[in-house]
């Protein structure tokens, strides 16, 4: 069976995971790598992504390319771009200069389809039955509501820790006004979506870099360091407890809190914005984080084409969730 390398071009970051899928459907993971290219980066109103940041992405995407084709010269690649690439107006300069550099298409999904993929890479991964699924980006963010282990409702809604920060948020210090002004446009999108009604007092289930920060700030704090992301659990006072110290702090103050990357410095109070926001509006009391996101929905939907059969994943489903 193939090797398989999944990259993930998302408005903050470009991601990659490689994988040796067996004829079982069982799947080992060989590697992963990340790098911050802010892609959604100065963007604005006309939706431009910026020379430099086209630039920044095309180098990580080299070396990732370098990286994988060591596992295996004829590797399958399935690459996919979200909401900052879906979003641009010089989309097609984009992926042209994708192309040259891959050798190969790339594939713009829909906000619908990246909420299908998360839903997957959650369901087998975490025990879920009734849960908000939140994945918060640099561009955009998908809620997926999950009743009996169902899918029953999903959006996407083009809010994201970068595109917020810009929009409405000082890098340094936030002054109230401008927190009061990103919080106001926040607050908009989620109060139009009427089924959020539907998932009042349930669990919210994290996913994306700025939401698992909060795990990584808690674990230092709890000393747990032992206990991984996947799986780990707050509640709303211990995210407002923390979301409140990054209002107070200037950005260098913010960078050397441990287990906050200094590149999420400038952006990580409009990247906790969205889950800070939806814990109020639905009254839910429960953070679990999710480190299987997007890309295992890929890998997952993948290796079901190939194998013609549900994943065989040993630590799947074996996390236990704490009842409130």
């Amino acid at each position: 069976m193939p090797t398989l390398a999944i990259l993930d071009l998302g408005s903050n970051s470009v991601r990659m995971m490689v994988n040796r899928i067996n004829a079982d459907g069982s799947y080992e993971v060989l590697d992963r790598r990340q790098e911050m290219v802010r892609m959604s980066a100065g963007m604005g109103d006309e939706k431009v992504i910026q020379p430099d940041a086209i630039d920044r992405t095309m180098v990580a995407l080299a070396e990732f390319k370098e990286i994988y084709t060591t596992f295996d010269e004829q590797v399958h690649v399935r690459a996919v771009a979200t909401a900052a690439v879906r979003q641009a107006s010089n989309q097609a300069e984009f992926l042209a200069r994708f192309k040259e550099t891959m050798g190969f298409d790339l594939t713009v999904i829909s906000g619908d389809q990246e909420a299908v993929y998360d839903f997957k890479g959650v369901m087998n991964s975490l025990p879920v039955n009734d849960a908000l699924i939140l994945d918060t980006g640099g561009a955009s963010t998908e809620m997926i509501l999950v009743k009996s282990g169902k899918m029953v409702q999903r959006i996407s809604v083009p809010i994201g820790a970068v595109n917020i920060t810009e929009a409405h948020l000082e890098k340094n210090l936030v002054s109230a006004k401008s927190l009061f002004n990103a919080l106001t446009a926040t607050n908009k999108y989620f109060h139009d979506i009427a089924w959020l009604a539907n998932a009042v007092n349930l669990p919210i289930i994290a996913i994306g870099g700025s939401n698992r920060t909060l795990a990584k700030i808690m674990r230092h704090r709890r000393n747990q360091l032992d206990l991984p992301v996947h799986g780990y659990q707050m509640t709303k006072d211990e995210v407002d407890d923390i979301f409140t110290e990054l209002l107070g702090d200037t950005k260098a103050e913010r960078i050397e809190i441990r287990g906050l990357s200094k590149a999420r410095g400038d952006i990580i109070i409009g990247g906790v914005l969205p889950i800070v926001t939806l814990l109020t509006i639905i009254d839910s009391n429960k953070v679990i984080f999710s480190q299987s996101g997007i890309r295992e929905g890929v890998l997952f939907a993948t290796i079901e084409e190939l194998t013609n059969q549900h994943v065989l994943n040993p630590e799947a489903r074996q996390l236990t969730i704490d009842a409130d």
